[in-house]
């Protein structure tokens, strides 16, 4: 006979509002042959296996889950007990507590409303994966949900033409998991949908990820050859190590909670965030409520580029925050755990004001209205190449670096680009130095006699670098010296959609001795201690930023 469990806490759900659900689905868990059957009342009926993995989720009595992999954390959970708990008539929760060596003790929530389609989730681990990722991935059928974002459906392709997750297709155009990814700080609902049917992930504030507001990480993957439309949700990965933030080294947090984040099962519409605040009373592991949290207003900010978005963003071993600035600087970021935090104000994605604030529970801490003293974009040029905003994205395919590999046929010629100040666009000047296939990069610039008479400081900035890329540059046939490496995140960077790393800055003092009146020559090219992979996965950068100083 099949097992129900009810425990009913009235006051907890009291104040809960719930929409009305199908009379004629049976809310509530059965256990079948070691497996927990969960049924929401509605149009969900999904099973987790002892191991604490989905094998089946049926929607409207269609069954989404693909024929090859359960969907779960990683490629299984290996959970040591699955504990589930109905409370009421209203909210059920399964609980998966994994001690597997690759997890250590890891804890895995799923959690059903009565009448609502959404598996909300909830991940708590005690230390990193050993496979160096946070991430639970829905293993949808691709047939029934082809319709995934467009930059990351492998479906047709000739090959992989990079590692094994960059792939080729007959016109040229490429795909992989790692195209068309957005900000975690822009981060929302993102799906696939089918005839009639719309699986989406609501991503989590991220407060207990890592690499701060603009790192990427995967969303999608279509294969229509292996029947999987894979949905995730990346918690943390080691795509981001090596990721500092206010000048401090980002780890992975653990002994938090991850989430809660949800699974939505539509007709195919988009839905919008849906409302987790009902969790935090069902006694989730790491859950911290209202009790522990506080916030930080921002009452101004003095010294802004008006072309540019400001926010200010914060961060400490447990948890990490953003908030967008208003027009003025001002900004509230509510919700955030008691603690001590570096605070960063960034002009887009440029670091350009830090320092530390604290946190107290149910309290609001003021800073008030502060100077950027940090903005290197207010110094004096001779002549400046782009702008100083922690991105490539004004200079030659900066904008397609996160939709496709690049040598994608969609991308502009890369060069080698001579760059001739005064004359030449912005946009013509490379978003990113690859050793193996533009370089050098040639600058060509005038100064007059009074200016060839001075010495000058050049400043390179970039943000991020591959395989140990620094600049070896030439003025006028004088090498300067060759600075040291960047630290940088040690994932491929430049091909797998994203520029993010550290940003640095490279500095030389050049002589007058090696300046002359009229045209001069500057090259730059990648240096390296390090062989090449191959020429995209060469030595090299994404610029920030290119000036001479005055």
């Amino acid at each position: 006979m099949s097992v129900t469990r009810f425990i009913t806490i009235a006051l907890v759900f009291a104040t809960v509002l719930l929409p009305g659900h199908n009379a004629c689905a049976a809310f509530g868990v059965t256990e079948s042959g070691g497996d927990h059957i969960i049924d929401n009342g509605a149009n969900l009926v999904f099973t987790i296996t002892p191991t604490g993995n989905m094998s089946s989720c049926k929607y409207k009595g269609t069954e989404l889950n693909g024929p090859r992999k359960a969907s779960g954390i990683a490629s299984g959970l290996g959970a040591t007990s699955v504990t589930p708990t109905t409370y009421g008539d209203n909210v059920i929760v399964i609980k998966c507590v994994s001690t597997a060596p690759r997890f250590g003790y890891l804890v895995h929530y799923y959690i059903v409303q009565n009448g609502v389609d959404n598996i909300y989730m909830a991940t708590y681990p005690t230390e990193e994966p050993r496979i160096g990722e946070l991430r639970y991935i829905f293993r949808g059928r691709y047939n029934l949900l082809p319709n995934g974002p467009e930059n990351s459906n492998n479906n047709g392709n000739t090959g992989a033409i990079e590692s094994s997750d960059v792939f080729g297709h007959g016109n040229g155009w490429t795909t992989s998991k790692y195209y068309g990814n957005e900000r975690a700080r822009d981060l929302t609902v993102k799906g696939a949908t089918g005839n009639g049917i719309g699986v989406f992930v609501a991503f989590d504030n991220r407060e207990s990820s890592m690499g701060g507001p603009f790192v990427r990480d995967i969303e999608d993957q279509g294969d229509g050859a292996n029947s999987d439309q894979e949905i995730y949700n990346y918690m943390n990965s080691g795509h981001h190590l090596n990721l500092t933030i206010a000048g401090q080294a980002e780890n992975f947090r653990t002994n938090v909670l991850y989430g809660p984040y949800a699974f939505c099962f539509t007709n195919g519409t988009t839905p919008a965030v849906p409302d987790m605040s009902f969790i935090a009373n069902l006694g989730l592991v790491g859950y911290v409520g209202p009790s522990g949290r506080g916030s930080v207003v921002l009452k101004g900010l003095a010294g802004m580029n008006g072309a540019y978005p400001y926010s200010m963003g914060f961060a400490n071993p447990t948890a990490q925050y953003w908030t967008a600035l208003s027009s003025t600087g001002s900004g509230e970021c509510d919700n955030m755990k008691r603690g001590d935090y570096s605070m960063t104000i960034y002009k887009n994605e440029l670091a350009v004001w830090t320092s530390n604030v604290t946190v107290t529970a149910r309290n609001t801490t003021i800073v008030p209205t502060l100077t950027i003293t940090g903005d290197p974009g207010k110094a004096a040029t001779i002549w400046r190449i782009g702008d100083w905003d922690g991105t490539p994205l004004e200079f030659l395919n900066g904008t397609n670096l996160m939709k496709m590999h690049p040598s994608d046929p969609r991308n502009a010629h890369w060069g080698p680009v001579t760059f001739t100040v005064g004359s030449s666009p912005t946009g013509s000047f490379p978003s990113c130095q690859f050793r193996g296939v533009n370089s050098p990069t040639t600058i060509r610039f005038n100064l007059t006699s009074q200016q060839a008479a001075s010495a000058h400081f050049l400043n390179i900035g970039i943000t991020t670098a591959h395989n140990g890329g620094r600049p070896g540059v030439k003025i006028n046939g004088h090498a300067l010296v060759v600075p040291g490496i960047s630290v940088q995140p040690g994932d491929r960077d430049l091909t797998t959609g994203t520029y993010r790393g550290n940003n640095t800055t490279f500095s030389w003092s050049i002589p007058a001795i090696d300046f002359v009146t009229g045209q001069n020559v500057l090259r730059i090219t990648p240096i390296s201690g390090s062989s090449d992979l191959s020429p995209w996965l060469s030595a090299g950068w994404a610029y920030d930023c290119v000036e001479l100083d005055n």
